[in-house]
């Protein structure tokens, strides 16, 4: 089995190469071979690269940037995975997609079901929605897979953003309104790895499915809760620290271009009844992380 992995310089795509190698020949595609930026390019790279399933993590994912840059985001988040929709359909390949919980509008506080309505707040969740329809439009054989608040070992993210803040400020100051399963790439990977393991593979996956799944940590906190909760795993583990509080406000005292939803929680009942995926709570999945990073990255405690 021939299986493409795009982004693989992302926090998804990086992830998702070393776990799915098991189950077949691996493409790991970079922007030089799968550039999204040129959708009418993309066809003719699959003729070429032959696979026998498209696994898409790429994506714009610059959520404040996309309110400028319409054009760009849709580009990328939306023609460009209408196009691997297209091939996918024509050979009857799986397509595995990811989407994100900016596709609601983050009212309430019970958890968004796959049946629930979308109301992107921001360019960045109604490009990812669009790319959603564009593939459900097609009709080949799909499945799109909805993330939350994810972060990993490397690149820019939270967790990152964390780690590397609470080595030189004493104090900061985290929203506390806003709710959802920081989710690591890892654990999105091992679900995915998980649908390829199991018995018909991915293409009963994607049938069982009805080709949307919520993908994402079990149960919730706050990015207040999540920022705290990193610094007290990097103390854990004897990292020395300048940061002494962490203090919670709300989403109107840290104004940004893009508004963010409040209720990013996801119902993940199709994923664990359904297909038969339990991911873990957050909370493990950030531990993880951060043995992950002094693992890899020849980061030092201190």
């Amino acid at each position: 089995m021939r299986i493409l992995v795009t982004g693989i310089t992302g926090q998804v795509g990086s992830a998702l190469v070393p776990r799915l190698a098991p189950f077949g020949t691996v493409i790991a595609a970079d922007r030089t071979l799968i550039d999204l930026t040129k959708p009418d390019e993309i066809a003719g790279r699959l003729d070429e690269i032959k696979p026998d399933v498209i696994v898409n993590p790429a994506a714009y994912t610059a959520v404040d940037k996309a309110e400028d840059e319409r054009e760009a985001a849709f580009l990328v988040n939306a023609t460009a995975p209408a196009a691997m929709a297209r091939w996918a359909a024509d050979k009857r390949v799986p397509l595995l997609h990811f989407s994100t919980d900016y596709v609601f509008d983050g009212s309430g506080t019970t958890p968004w079901k796959e049946t629930d309505a979308p109301a992107p707040l921001s360019v960045y969740g109604a490009s990812k929605l669009a790319g959603e329809r564009a593939i459900r439009e097609v009709g080949g054989p799909h499945l799109i897979a909805r993330t939350s608040w994810v972060y990993a070992p490397v690149g820019a993210n939270f967790f990152r953003t964390i780690m590397r803040l609470a080595k030189e400020r004493e104090e900061l100051r985290i929203v506390a309104d806003q709710f959802g399963a920081p989710t690591s790439a890892s654990i999105i990977a091992e679900a995915i790895a998980a649908m390829f393991a199991a018995p018909g593979g991915v293409l009963q996956m994607i049938g069982r499915s009805g080709g949307l799944v919520h993908l994402a940590a079990s149960n919730v906190t706050s990015w207040h809760g999540f920022a705290t909760a990193i610094i007290e795993g990097l103390r854990a583990r004897g990292v020395a620290l300048k940061t002494s509080r962490v203090l919670p406000i709300a989403t109107s005292e840290y104004p940004v271009k893009a508004q963010r939803p409040l209720n990013s929680r996801l119902d993940l009942t199709n994923l664990s009844q359904t297909l038969g995926i339990s991911t873990p709570d957050w909370s493990i999945g950030l531990k993880t992380a951060i043995e992950e990073v002094y693992a890899n990255s020849g980061e030092r405690n201190g």
